[in-house]
């Protein structure tokens, strides 16, 4: 699908990665749902049935009639006979989660938290020549 085909989407889709089922020819077969809106789906299975067949999509409790109206390898474009409702939409699609913000933390050097000796070494080695310096 090239990025001219996502500019003449009727409505929003909401990318996911969710399982979900197409009946058609009375069997019922699993399948990766990929993205969601109001009028389609977009799934992907290893076998696919071929453009045109009617088939009833179904995710937990949500199941509509629709047909496939295109595939392409794994990948199969469902088109919805009728119309969901956005709230519909929603329900089926889970809330993203918060990005962690990485907290920037460096702690600082406080002589407070030092004991009385750990002070004095500190103080002793700051103020030593620099042949006894650790790390050098």
């Amino acid at each position: 699908m090239d990025a001219s085909n996502c500019q003449n989407r009727r409505s929003r889709r909401s990318q996911v990665l969710l399982t979900a089922e197409i009946e058609h020819a009375g069997a019922t077969q699993s399948v990766k749902l990929r993205n969601m809106s109001a009028d389609g789906a977009l799934v992907e299975s290893k076998s696919l049935p071929i453009e045109g067949t009617p088939v009833v999509f179904c995710r937990k409790e949500l199941c509509v009639q629709g047909k496939v109206v295109w595939v392409n390898g794994s990948f199969a474009g469902i088109a919805f006979n009728s119309k969901l409702n956005p709230e519909e939409v929603l329900r089926h699609i889970p809330q993203p989660r918060p990005k962690i913000q990485p907290r920037a933390y460096r702690p600082g050097f406080t002589p407070r938290s030092m004991t009385s000796e750990q002070q004095r070494l500190a103080e002793s080695w700051i103020w030593s020549p620099g042949a006894n310096r650790p790390g050098e």
